[in-house]
């Protein structure tokens, strides 16, 4: 994209079928598990159940125990229920355990689903998209939306689907106790519990604030690995070091906002939980004093009111917790399901490529407030091929991506042998063009597999032979590993010219109809480039080609050369043609210095 052109802000609204709010997509990725989930619930009920049924267990144990007579039968239901307690405590560790087991093969396959659901909807946003974002924070996005999904399921089904269990059936035996310690009890769950939701909405934008500011400081840092070559030729580490500094500051205030809140209603609780337990202890101390109820019954309340203590607790850190995980799934899924905006349409066919013909027809691409074409017509026959010249902001990367399909033109068509690539999917029609960019583009990966990308089921034959047309062969069996040693992040232990070369066997392997040549030979010694000027004639043969240059030597064997200007063709000719012109390419021609265009 050209220099001059701004950056898009217009927002896309978002259609998809994947829920773009936390409770909703947690929903929809935990569903795709029904049976694993089923059993893992079924597993946490029957453990929490069992778990609030002990201390009655215990209640019988000890109003047996404790009757004025206890005869032989009462001997014998004693040993019952003191068989019967261990029996249930190991019934409960068992499905506790069982529900991990399902519940680990749910949580992690609901993980893995969410990852690819929104990797593969991340994948189809646009070359604007990713030009406005930081790598690092988007990664970031997608690991708060996919980890926090599995952080709210899992805090769900062993912490408040739980807690509300428990909470359940302890408040029936409490009421089968006392009805006035069971009023007590409801009023404070009542009370509690929304009152928990409320103080932990207000909490919720400075959750949100944090969580920004946490990916706001993993971009810088992910910016600052990846340029750190830069940051030391400009000897700029104390700037970058301050700035980082900055950053992490700001995030930590963040935090202590939105965590301090987090304290408070802790404090809240506390307080609440306390009185409410010594008023339920208090009636409880009463009706036993009159005799109304048991020292059994006291025991329940007593064991049911101490775990209630941690149960209620833990609900109102829970509900902190959760709102602070909601916050940030909500942040990634705002950022990643935004409506696309290069989409296929919903009758497009896969583009059928007959000899690769270019058709530009009354083109106008407007970018922010330029526009860059303005009624563009062009015809590039199948297998012609075209050199593109201009001095930077004439339009040549916005054409080469507007042929891509990486921005969607404002009015016209852009046909490849007739078919309208608006009308075509844009997988199909990206396969049959091979593009040797600028700058190349490789993957963390070993050499043969970066050559291999162009064609995924090519032979290390395959592989060599491309390697070797592209003058890459040689320095490629010099390095200790060979065909497989890893380039590194983006080929940084390539140098230029190797990552360059790497980049045209890969593009070679493909050998898609149309050919794209973005600046092919830029990083090239000229004895290197002389070579595979050779590799790529043969290349070219049959092929419609693209080629974009500011050493305009590169283009002396084009059929056609075109000279743009503000996005208008001022010149089309072969070299020879346009030299003897005099017009604006044999200025630039003239004003070469060691075979590179001066802007």
């Amino acid at each position: 994209m050209n220099s001059s052109q701004q950056k898009s802000t217009a927002k896309v609204p978002y259609t998809g079928v994947i829920p773009d709010t936390p409770l909703r997509f947690a929903f929809f990725v935990a569903k795709q598990n029904p049976v694993f989930a089923l059993c893992a619930i079924t597993a946490v009920t029957l453990a929490q159940l069992c778990e609030v049924f002990l201390p009655f267990v215990l209640k019988q144990i000890i109003d047996l125990s404790t009757s004025p007579k206890v005869d032989a039968t009462q001997h014998q239901d004693i040993f019952v229920w003191v068989v019967l307690f261990p029996t249930i405590t190991l019934l409960m560790f068992a499905l506790w355990r069982t529900s991990g087991f399902f519940g680990m093969q749910w949580l992690t396959r609901t993980e893995a689903f969410s990852y690819k659901t929104l990797f593969e909807y991340l994948s189809q946003h646009s070359h604007t998209y990713f030009s406005n974002r930081f790598a690092g924070s988007v990664t970031n996005k997608l690991a708060h939306a996919s980890e926090g999904t599995f952080r709210l399921l899992d805090g769900t089904l062993w912490g408040h689907y739980g807690a509300v269990l428990g909470l359940c059936a302890s408040g029936v035996l409490i009421f089968m106790t006392s009805v006035w310690v069971g009023l007590v009890y409801v009023v404070l769950i009542l009370f509690l519990i929304p009152l928990n939701y409320f103080l932990a909405k207000y909490r919720q934008p400075f959750v949100v604030a944090y969580a920004k500011q946490k990916t706001a400081f993993r971009g810088r840092a992910v910016d600052v690995i990846t340029n750190i070559g830069a940051m030391r030729q400009f000897s700029k580490r104390g700037f970058e070091l301050s700035a980082i500094g900055d950053s992490v500051e700001t995030m930590r205030l963040a935090d202590i906002k939105q965590w301090k809140l987090s304290e408070y209603i802790l404090v809240i609780n506390n307080v609440i939980i306390a009185l409410s337990m010594g008023a339920m202890l208090l009636i409880m101390y009463t009706l036993w004093d009159k005799g109304v109820v048991s020292i059994g019954d006291f025991v329940l309340v007593l064991a049911l009111v101490m775990g209630l203590q941690h149960t209620l607790t833990f609900i109102g850190n829970s509900i902190n917790q959760f709102i602070r995980v909601y916050g940030e799934v909500e942040e990634g899924l705002q950022e990643i399901l935004i409506g696309h905006e290069i989409v296929d349409t919903p009758s497009a066919s896969a583009l059928v490529t007959k000899g690769g013909e270019i058709t530009w027809k009354d083109v106008t691409f407007e970018y922010g407030d330029n526009t860059v074409f303005d009624n563009f017509n062009l015809t590039i026959k199948a297998g012609e091929r075209i050199g593109l010249v201009g001095p930077s902001g004439a339009g040549k990367t916005t054409f080469v991506s507007l042929l891509l399909r990486q921005h969607d033109i404002t009015q016209g068509a852009v046909c490849i042998d007739s078919q309208d690539i608006q009308e075509v999917t844009q997988d199909s029609l990206r396969e049959a063009i091979a593009v040797v960019p600028q700058e190349p583009m490789l993957f963390h990966r070993t050499i043969a597999e970066n050559i291999a990308y162009g064609k995924k089921d090519a032979t290390q034959e395959e592989i060599e032979a491309v390697a070797k047309k592209a003058q890459a062969h040689d320095f490629i069996v010099k390095l200790s590993e060979g065909y497989n040693t890893i380039v590194g992040e983006r080929g940084i232990k390539l140098s230029g010219g190797q990552k360059q070369r790497v980049a045209i066997a890969r593009a070679m392997l493909k050998n898609a109809p149309i050919l794209v040549l973005d600046e092919a030979t830029s990083a090239l010694d000229s004895e290197s480039e002389v070579e595979i000027q050779k590799a790529l004639h043969i290349l070219m043969e049959g092929k419609t080609v693209i080629a974009v240059a500011h050493r305009l030597s590169t283009l002396r064997e084009m059929d056609r050369i075109l000279v743009l200007e503000n996005g208008k063709i001022v010149e089309d000719g072969s070299h020879e043609t346009l030299v003897a012109n005099s017009g604006t390419y044999a200025r630039l021609w003239k004003h070469q210095a060691g075979g590179f265009l001066q802007d």
